[in-house]
């Protein structure tokens, strides 16, 4: 039954999805793909998006007397191979993108399987309900992560919600380099997420311990790439494989970011996985290994002097520590895919848990957009837990991530990349939304082209790590991630759910906005600029992203290309004065 009804989900995710970015038009609810047809039930949302209702799509093709057949739609896979000829796919592509529904379909089916109510869902752990959010709202083969076999999947997704530990290995220093913030040795590092006996019996393998960097792995990296890539290294020594750490770690959404559960202090772990999700692998650049503690060091200098900010209580989880290792003949070799040169490397992440005070929770924003086993909403669970009303907690929630984020783009010029995964929301003790974590930096963060006094000295010769960037496309981050990745599917659960009348929260985000603007008459060229209320937006595709980039091997990471405009909810929206004070 739960494949069936996720097939229904998916199938109508992709519809929904590929006509909100014109990759289709339908008409009337009718999308004619030649010699087949596609008729479905929707709503038209904001940003001209939109919603398929799951169950109501029909398929229908001529029969063999001239007649039309018509029959239920489930099948994500068939509705992909009939529409390719209208979206211009070639047959890798088309097998590519069916290896990533199917993967993805695979894994809804389990989450669906195992899935548990809201009032389980609320008394999580941050860092256990993170196994349960089903993935991102837009990208439609969200948990494609070709690489993986069954067996994997199994055992090292987020939804497998199984505990794994890291294998550590000593680098020759020279072929492996490791930074840090200035406060931060490298004997520092690993001694604190090492214990002094697991530091003994490591240091008993190696004859000159220092003259290795220390690092974990992935245990599915090591036995799938670094064994296989890096074979030579491991037969002369100058990589070692020390052992398996003591500590248990749960994958976030991200997967390749680990959290440990055994000791919460502990960093944060970023590890590459040549794996193919979500459109790129998800390796880790060398440039991004070696800037990460720089990019922190400067970014937390603004943060600790900011007024702003402090007094928001937004939390930055800096990365402050790093190995970068190239391979010694791919990474200098011209033309490789980045996949190749991407394949070994740590970022180590502050932990969330020393930044709560008394009484508060934490829990991924990505949350808000969960609907649990009987297909409730588990925001609905939040603000009852508040003892609030939904305008109310929703208002805290929006002033909660715009104020930091706004001031963070008009007053410094810098934009992170707010979607699900890279933010969490830290809620007071009565369960009202109160404080901002931000995380995943390096290669996230972007400033404007326009320079400011207010960012200080930049980090030298980082450009790629801190691209500089247009007033609108600066402002597109915060459009695409947060307003069409996570504000418009919330909009429509609330609605759906009763809590808010349909677009309340627009009127809700503009008395936010207009609140800003009115505060800060000095960044009126800025605010300007990025126009949040304007008319349009530009559209960026994520989906169809992912089908104009195919299954070509790529040196670097291309851009998303522009595709239009799409029309602005906020535009018109009557402002609601927010409900928390400045």
């Amino acid at each position: 039954m739960s494949w069936s009804r996720c097939s229904e989900e998916l199938l109508a995710k992709l519809i929904s999805q590929f006509c909100s970015e014109e990759l289709l038009t339908p008409v009337d609810g009718r999308l004619d793909l030649g010699e087949v047809v596609y008729t479905f039930d929707y709503v038209q949302g904001a940003f001209a998006t939109y919603r398929v209702t799951p169950g109501s799509v029909q398929r229908t093709t001529a029969g063999i007397l001239g007649n039309d057949e018509s029959e239920p739609a489930t099948d994500p896979l068939q509705f992909l191979v009939d529409a390719s000829k209208v979206l211009g796919l070639d047959g890798p592509t088309i097998a590519g993108y069916s290896a990533e529904l199917s993967s993805t379909l695979a894994a809804d089916a389990r989450m669906a399987e195992t899935a548990v109510l809201n009032e389980e869902l609320a008394d999580l752990h941050h860092t256990r309900l993170e196994g349960h959010l089903t993935g991102h709202p837009i990208l439609v083969a969200n948990k494609g992560r070709l690489g993986f076999s069954a067996a994997d999947s199994a055992r090292y997704t987020p939804e497998a919600r199984t505990p794994l530990r890291l294998v550590w290995l000593a680098v020759r220093r020279g072929l492996a380099e490791f930074r840090g913030t200035p406060d931060l040795s490298e004997h520092a590092v690993v001694g604190r997420e090492l214990s002094p006996e697991v530091l003994e019996a490591f240091c008993a393998q190696l004859v000159d311990p220092d003259s290795y960097v220390w690092m974990p792995c992935h245990p599915w990296q090591l036995d799938h790439v670094v064994r296989t890539q890096w074979a030579r290294e491991l037969a002369t020594g100058e990589i070692v494989v020390l052992g398996e750490g003591p500590d248990d770690y749960l994958p976030t959404q991200s997967i390749r970011t680990m959290v440990n559960i055994s000791a919460p202090l502990r960093y944060q772990v970023k590890l590459p996985l040549k794996i193919l999700n979500t459109s790129v692998y998800r390796g880790i650049p060398p440039h991004c290994t070696l800037a990460a503690p720089m990019v922190t060091q400067w970014l937390r200098g603004l943060w600790n002097r900011d007024e702003v900010l402090r007094s928001l209580g937004a939390e930055l989880l800096g990365e402050v520590a790093s190995v970068t290792v190239r391979h010694p003949q791919l990474s200098a070799a011209p033309g490789i895919p980045y996949q190749w040169t991407e394949t070994l490397g740590c970022i180590w992440r502050d932990p969330l848990e020393p930044r709560l005070r008394p009484g508060e929770t934490a829990w991924p924003l990505a949350a808000v957009l969960h609907l649990d086993a009987a297909g409730e909403p588990l925001v609905a669970t939040y603000i009852a837990r508040s003892g609030t009303d939904p305008e109310t907690w929703v208002s805290h929630l929006l002033s909660t991530l715009l104020r930091p984020l706004l001031h963070l783009m008009h007053h410094y010029g810098i934009t992170v990349n707010p979607h699900g995964e890279n933010l969490a929301i830290i809620c007071d003790p009565n369960g009202l939304p109160s404080r901002l974590v931000v995380k995943d930096l390096v290669d996230d963060v972007n400033l404007s082209t326009t320079p400011l006094a207010s960012r200080g000295l930049e980090p030298d010769s980082h450009d790629r790590v801190l691209p500089r960037k247009p007033w609108p496309v600066l402002r597109q981050y915060l459009v695409d991630a947060l307003f069409l990745g996570v504000l418009n599917p919330l909009t429509n659960i609330l609605t759906d759910a009763n809590l808010l009348p349909e677009n309340h929260l627009w009127r809700l985000l503009r008395g936010e906005l207009d609140l800003y603007s009115e505060a800060n008459p000095q960044l009126a060229l800025h605010l300007t600029a990025t126009a949040l209320t304007g008319e349009t937006f530009t559209r960026y595709p994520l989906n169809g992203y992912r089908l104009t980039l195919g299954y070509t091997d790529l040196d670097t990471r291309p851009p998303i290309p522009k595709a239009g405009t799409l029309p602005n909810a906020l535009h018109d929206a009557a402002p609601i004065s927010p409900k928390r004070s400045q």
